[in-house]
């Protein structure tokens, strides 16, 4: 079925407000920050909790696109743009392509196109090519639809989800984008779920625990919660504003409804005991504008490949290099007490 998005022609938002539950039982397991625990707040309707942040959000919906098996964008959404960041297994010395191996992609960087693996590469092979496309905007007041036209050229996903180019070569370090896709889950009416355990060592059950050997007993809180909501804004307003036309206005239309409707249709598993189900039959109708369905996965995939298409020339997929040595930093050990898996904290690694 053709998706119909004629609804979104005078929206200056998509508006979204999608009921979720816990996948099985009551309980679950919220982000957790260093040195704050569970990020609670009061409202007037009583003590709520922030489940997923707008970041941790970002990462889920940007790896809707990724094949993990492949380590490509997945078949269905071939000739979006972005970059893959390759590696000579062989070192600096080895330029044969049999040698060159993934490092890794700007859809699984933490700040797309704002990579370290492209912007602090020795050579500068990237930065420089990103430069001079960039031409004309280290001084006075920044091209948007310029910095726009790059960014859909070597990252799309930089047009949905945001870019900071913190980078003084690059205009002094000001070209940066707000999320036009942005996200959160919020759980209202909470309680603390708590409980424990104990690490059990059956050899050795009084040994030295700093070194993992012994019992060690430790206390777990999760949370129930009367409601708990995934907010989601698509930015149309935003979107417009880039002033590339309509095909690539519809283009990052699509895919941000593409990413919306492939997390809810797949795995909401956001930690170990964080398993989440859409808790609404039927379609899912959006805030605002009133009546705008999301679309269904196959009719959104069947349009973003004609989208794709009208916009190829304008986007590519290419290929930097990151030969350097890695270089190890301080490490911070920040040492918690867990029930023996290390996938209980926030998971706003990328940003």
């Amino acid at each position: 079925m053709p998706v119909d998005l004629s609804s979104l022609a005078t929206a200056q938002r998509v508006l979204f407000e999608i009921p979720l539950v816990p996948l099985q039982g009551h309980r679950f397991q919220p982000t957790g920050f260093p040195s704050l625990g569970a990020a609670t707040f009061q409202t007037k309707d009583g003590l709520c909790l922030l489940v997923e942040s707008a970041q941790s959000m970002g990462n889920w919906l940007e790896l809707t696109v990724w094949d993990k098996d492949k380590h490509d964008v997945k078949e269905e959404l071939k000739g979006i743009s972005h970059v893959k960041i390759m590696r000579n297994s062989m070192g600096k010395g080895g330029t044969e392509k049999q040698n060159q191996v993934l490092l890794t992609d700007t859809i699984l960087e933490s700040h797309r196109l704002g990579s370290p693996y492209l912007l602090e590469e020795s050579s500068k092979e990237f930065f420089n090519k990103l430069k001079g496309d960039l031409g004309g905007l280290e001084t006075g007041p920044i091209d948007r639809k310029k910095l726009a036209e790059v960014l859909l050229k070597y990252d799309v996903g930089s047009l949905l989800h945001g870019i900071f180019l913190a980078k003084k070569g690059l205009a002094g370090g000001r070209l940066r984008v707000a999320r036009a896709l942005s996200a959160f889950i919020e759980a209202d009416g909470v309680q603390v779920a708590a409980s424990g355990g104990v690490k059990n060592d059956h050899v050795n059950p009084s040994g030295e625990t700093r070194s993992g050997f012994g019992n060690v007993p430790f206390a777990r809180d999760e949370f129930t919660a009367e409601h708990i909501t995934l907010y989601v804004s698509v930015d149309i307003a935003q979107i417009r504003g880039y002033g590339l036309g309509d095909d690539v206005e519809q283009l990052l239309i699509l895919l941000a409804l593409y990413k919306l409707r492939a997390l809810l249709d797949g795995n909401l598993r956001l930690r170990t005991a964080c398993d989440f189900k859409v808790g609404v039959a039927g379609d899912i109708v959006a805030k605002s504008p009133a009546g705008f369905s999301l679309p269904k996965l196959i009719d959104l995939v069947v349009e973003l490949k004609g989208s794709v298409a009208r916009c190829k020339t304008r986007m590519s997929v290419t290929e930097a290099f990151f030969n350097d040595e890695f270089k190890n930093g301080k490490e911070e050990i920040i040492e918690t007490a867990s029930d023996g898996n290390t996938d209980n904290g926030d998971t706003d690694v990328r940003g």
